[in-house]
């Protein structure tokens, strides 16, 4: 164990792997070569179809011990983990490592498969049950969560090599060229399986919608597929907007909502900026109100990253800004949107904010806004875990938007059901205090002591601003002092930092 840069003591090894304590943001230069993935021979034909998953599996060589993948632009509406997971169990294969983007509720089967010794391990986001499962210790070893960045620098970098990446995929030919935009069950991009099918020893594609060759456009090339299953139904696409994906109707919220919105017109907000708004109700509420006010001023953003709504969309569409570049998309009109508008682009997530290349799409942000489960008194946020310990939620971008954007803002009310999210320290550090500007309350806002330019450009406001201890005791002057959460000794999941570094751990919770 070693104590690292935001005073937390890690693992320096975990699940046998070496690994190296957060020693703050780029503190860390990569070593190494990009990985690569196993040669293979044309195959013979014009013809990669596969009648079943079984069949697939037999024909890619997948054994006890090995690596599988997946991407989640399905969301909580995706068929082909547990599809393809059940299919593992059924043949007997055992200690499979899973390797997904993020995995949600509609993933809860794979509970029991960490018990019965079908899964050893998973290093993704886990939203939801099995992210509970984990934190009673229902995994053998200990789970490892990256951003989404994070994954592709683990990827390319050799850290996680993947035996066969299994890709959703909306629309295919019969020789692998796929497509998210197209199909009964299209999803939008295909990003976040980009790197998995460039790097993987063997790719699958799992389609419902097989159409003539050339599939067109493509987003994942025939070159990179070595087969493709159909099925009946690979997701359904209404699980796309789900869970906090819906813009807040709470007049506490929306109030933060208008806070952060006044921060970004005093300190950022001008012709040819760009920005990224998080998935949580208030930061969707934050986009609206954004561009409600760039019509009134009659201002146009150069670009808008990330996940795509439809209040992004609308921007796009009414001439508000010049470009959007697309991970995923986190409603049907950015589906429809990104098929139909050619300045509506598909980014790959080794784009997107990998700190390991040269250059992401998140260092050209001007404004970040995120949420958070709880900030604390060094500005340290966590969104990983709740209050009592559980975790229950994935890194997503979170990591990367921080550090790229010239002015981060996060999201967060005061308290949640009378738990202060403010707090002395978090209960997990996700993203460190260095790389945050603002934290914004239905109570008022606190500033980085750092970002003394903020702070004069938010004199005269009429939002009201604290030290961010100030904040704290508000919040326990109401709550009372939070309770720290009942855990054991025991690791269950190690928090990386987008570099690979080891920012934090997760323990046990008792029962």
């Amino acid at each position: 164990m070693a104590i690292n840069a935001v005073g937390r003591d890690v693992p320096t090894e975990i699940n046998g792997q070496r690994f190296k304590p957060f020693a703050g943001d780029m503190k860390t230069p990569p070593e190494g070569r990009r990985a690569g993935s196993l040669l293979r021979m044309v195959p013979e034909g014009r013809d990669k179809v596969v009648d079943s998953i079984e069949e697939v599996i037999k024909k890619v060589g997948l054994e006890d011990g090995m690596t599988v993948s997946f991407h989640h632009h399905l969301r909580n509406g995706d068929f082909v983990v547990n599809m393809v997971m059940e299919t593992i169990r059924k043949m007997g294969i055992k200690d499979i490592r899973v390797f997904p983007t993020a995995l949600f509720p509609v993933h809860a089967p794979l509970v029991d498969m960490l018990s019965d010794g079908t899964i050893r391990r998973i290093e993704g986001s886990m939203n939801g049950p099995l992210g509970e499962a984990t934190s009673y210790g229902a995994m053998r070893e200990t789970a490892v969560l990256r951003s989404h960045s994070g994954r592709v620098r683990a990827v390319e970098s050799g850290e996680v090599h993947i035996d066969v990446a299994f890709i959703a995929a909306p629309t295919a030919d019969r020789y692998g060229n796929l497509n998210g935009v197209d199909g009964p069950s299209a999803c939008g991009p295909l990003a976040y399986g980009m790197v998995d099918a460039y790097h993987a020893d063997h790719t699958v594609a799992i389609t419902d919608n097989i159409v003539p060759y050339p599939a067109h456009p493509i987003s994942i090339f025939q070159h990179q597929i070595d087969y493709v299953v159909p099925v009946d139904k690979i997701g359904d696409p209404a699980g796309i907007m789900s869970g906090t994906l819906r813009i807040t109707t709470s007049p506490s919220r929306l109030k933060i909502a208008k806070y952060a919105l006044e921060v970004i017109d005093r300190v950022a907000l001008r012709d040819g900026f760009s920005f990224q708004a998080g998935a949580g109700g208030i930061s969707l509420a934050v986009t609206k109100f954004l561009g409600d006010l760039m019509k009134k001023r009659g201002i146009k953003a150069s670009f808008i990253n990330g996940g795509v709504t439809k209040y992004v969309v609308d921007m796009l569409h009414e001439g508000m800004v010049d470009v959007v570049f697309d991970g995923q998309a986190f409603d049907l009109d950015a589906v429809k949107s990104l098929r139909e508008d050619m300045n509506h682009i598909e980014t790959p997530l080794a784009m997107y904010g990998n700190p390991y290349s040269s250059g992401g799409i998140v260092n050209m942000l001007d404004v970040g806004v995120l949420g958070a489960t709880e900030v604390d008194i060094d500005f340290n946020v966590n969104v990983n875990t709740h209050s009592d310990g559980l975790l229950l939620h994935g890194i997503g971008g979170h990591q990367e938007v921080a550090a790229g954007s010239a002015l981060t803002i996060v999201t967060v009310p005061l308290y949640r059901y009378r738990v202060p999210v403010i707090r002395e320290r978090v209960t997990t550090v996700t993203t460190p205090g260095e790389v945050v500007d603002v934290v914004v309350t239905e109570h008022g806002i606190a500033v980085n002591p750092k970002r003394d330019d903020i702070i004069e450009a938010m004199h005269g406001s009429r939002v009201p601003v604290y030290d961010i201890q100030e904040l704290q005791k508000k919040a326990e002057r109401i709550c009372g002092k939070p309770e720290e959460p009942k855990t054991t000794d025991d690791i269950i999941a190690a928090i990386l930092w987008r570099d690979g570094t080891v920012i934090d751990v997760v323990y046990k919770v008792k029962k």
